[in-house]
């Protein structure tokens, strides 16, 4: 695999999908193709995988570590929101199995030039799809006050997030934040003395929550949870890795939806709503890394797996 990027809760996520032989499966964030490799061992010796993602460095690793499954594997640039689309392009009606691994890679992280991370110099950036125009250069230099507190405190719960939007309208007011720890900076000057030696990075938040809005996360999960059970097949499943708690919600209130059935106020004397469960969620509690993973791989402790059951 090489240093690209390290999946997790790799041989869970194989046990939850369950792939065979002669199965359809599209892993939607495809990275380095680590899930993939497993779900093309296990659904040998003609299982089919469509490897979606919008990281053109991600294609170019994962088809290097994929070249040997040949005719069996399909990759695609492209947002995992319009996974309907690609599969029609494809003619491919239904699959067998869905992943998706939220959030940022390791290799996004450990690129500078990317601009994902506080602790390294770059300018601004955080864009998951290089052709995207908006970055977050354009959104911490053009948005307002009252909107940047808003996306700092609903995307990346942020108790101090008026505190930091104030910041940097002030700072940019003198000239444009251009780079990842000038903006950092800002973020811990903003914040009061008894705040600034958290358990995590005091910047760690903020970062979140503007990557979130750059790319349009929630969204864009939102669609593609939609879109995906809807291509299913009957028993086919569809398992998350999450890493920060509005993923994992959105994911757990959207599953838990999408199971229950009638929704009549309970002093009706019969069903008039009509509405059927689609999905059996298979993890009540989400999945998470054991002992010996957490010890190699420490990125691996916020990850939270949850699947559903195509009913």
């Amino acid at each position: 695999m090489g240093p690209f990027h390290k999946p997790v809760m790799i041989m869970e996520v194989a046990d939850m999908l369950q792939p065979k032989p002669g199965g359809i499966y599209l892993d939607g964030t495809l990275g380095g193709g680590g899930h993939a490799l497993l779900i093309l061992e296990r659904s040998s010796p003609d299982g089919l995988l469509v490897g979606i993602d919008l990281d053109d460095d991600a294609l170019c690793e994962s088809e290097k570590t994929l070249r040997p499954y040949g005719e069996r594997v399909i990759l695609i640039r492209g947002n995992f929101a319009e996974m309907d689309r690609i599969l029609e392009d494809l003619g491919i009606d239904k699959v067998d199995g869905i992943l998706l691994d939220l959030g940022v890679s390791s290799h996004q992280l450990e690129e500078a030039h990317r601009g994902f991370s506080f602790s390294l110099e770059a300018p601004l950036d955080m864009r998951m799809d290089r052709r995207q125009e908006f970055s977050a250069h354009d959104l911490v230099n053009v948005y307002s006050t009252s909107e940047l507190e808003k996306i700092i405190r609903d995307y990346g719960e942020e108790t101090m997030a008026g505190r930091i939007a104030k910041a940097i309208t002030s700072k940019r007011k003198l000239s444009p934040i251009r780079t990842t720890t000038e903006l950092a900076r800002i973020i811990i000057g903003a914040l009061p003395p008894s705040s600034r030696h958290r358990h995590v990075h005091p910047a760690t938040r903020t970062f979140q929550a503007i990557r979130i809005a750059v790319n349009d996360e929630l969204s864009n999960l939102h669609r593609a949870i939609a879109c995906g059970m809807k291509a299913l097949e009957r028993t086919g499943r569809f398992a998350t890795i999450s890493f920060h708690s509005l993923e994992d919600r959105l994911v757990k209130g959207t599953f838990r939806s999408l199971e229950k059935g009638c929704i009549c106020p309970p002093d009706f004397p019969r069903c008039t709503c009509g509405r059927v469960g689609q999905v059996r969620v298979l993890t009540r509690r989400p999945l998470v890394a054991g002992a010996d993973e957490l010890a190699a791989n420490p990125r691996a402790r916020s990850a939270r797996l949850r699947t559903a059951e195509r009913i």
